[in-house]
């Protein structure tokens, strides 16, 4: 198709900027797991927009930190730093009026000479709207930016803007995957991140840094789902914690994880969780690459 074009977007950034938040809204569902807490997000996940003129391949990161200093994080930092060298152009997501030395050091791992936006989130936070140019061109001083697109992944704000913006970035190139896809990634490895994303949500405090959730059945009976899922953690308090007092946080988790697999799946889900511990996961090399953290 003349003047089509098509290519990677990685969206990057220090942790809780809204990166997931934004890819959910780009795509008009709900594909990256979000909650109030950084780095919430583990794997990059790659999600795929087509218009008439434009497909995008908008790739998810984990945010880089430096919060948590485990070989698992190093691997998240990692992960996050290869996305950054390997997509057609980079969207670094900041957020409204707060640019600070960690958005400082996550600026630094991307790469010269790759295409660079910058993407200013939660602009309807702002209050008064003065206040945002200011900090727009502050911003601008950080670094030289093909584009700075103020936007907010929670109303929708200016995103029409930001993919035409993206667009002028990418290469002209036929669609990579067909016009309806939307990922590519399965429905296993969304169970386990729904499960995840449960945790973040509803424990307190570090303990979700140190679950993670690994399916280890999920079979396809009609429109029926049979999903078994270990939430692995390090300590045997760990474990006494999600389970909760006769089984009741576990419970909210789980029931909590299979409404929303109902959603995305569109059938009913018989969903099994079991809380199991291995001692110092997070530090332990061959379950990390096990687990796809490698």
């Amino acid at each position: 198709m003349s003047g089509f074009r098509s290519g990677s977007v990685g969206l990057v950034g220090r942790p809780n900027t809204g990166k997931s938040s934004l890819l959910n809204r780009l795509l008009g569902q709900k594909l990256a797991i979000v909650s109030a807490r950084e780095q919430t997000t583990r794997h990059a996940l790659t999600g795929i927009l087509t218009t008439a003129d434009c497909q995008y391949v908008f790739v998810d990161s984990p945010g880089f930190q430096v919060r948590h200093r485990n070989l698992l994080n190093r691997s998240l930092n990692r992960r996050a730093g290869e996305t950054a060298r390997d997509v057609d152009v980079v969207a670094f997501v900041v957020e409204a009026l707060r640019f600070d030395a960690a958005d400082r050091a996550a600026l630094a791992k991307v790469p010269a000479g790759r295409p660079l936006v910058a993407v200013v989130n939660k602009v309807d936070l702002v209050k008064p709207a003065a206040k945002l140019m200011p900090f727009l061109e502050r911003v601008a001083q950080e670094r030289e930016f093909a584009a700075i697109v103020p936007v907010s992944a929670a109303t929708g704000r200016n995103l029409p803007e930001l993919l035409r913006v993206l667009r002028g970035c990418l290469p002209e190139a036929p669609a990579a995957y067909p016009a309806d896809q939307l990922t590519d990634r399965d429905e296993r490895f969304f169970a386990a991140e729904l499960v995840r994303e449960k945790l973040f949500r509803l424990l307190s405090e570090e303990l979700p840094y140190r679950c993670e959730a690994v399916v280890e059945s999920f079979k396809e009976e009609g429109r029926l789902r049979r999903i078994q899922v270990t939430i692995w953690v390090e300590r045997e308090s760990h474990k006494a914690i999600v389970i909760g007092r006769q089984g009741a946080t576990l419970k909210r988790i789980s029931t909590a994880a299979r409404m929303d697999m109902e959603r995305l799946y569109g059938g009913k889900v018989f969903l099994q969780v079991w809380v199991k511990v291995r001692k110092q996961w997070t530090e332990d090399e061959r379950m990390l690459r096990e687990l796809g953290y490698g």
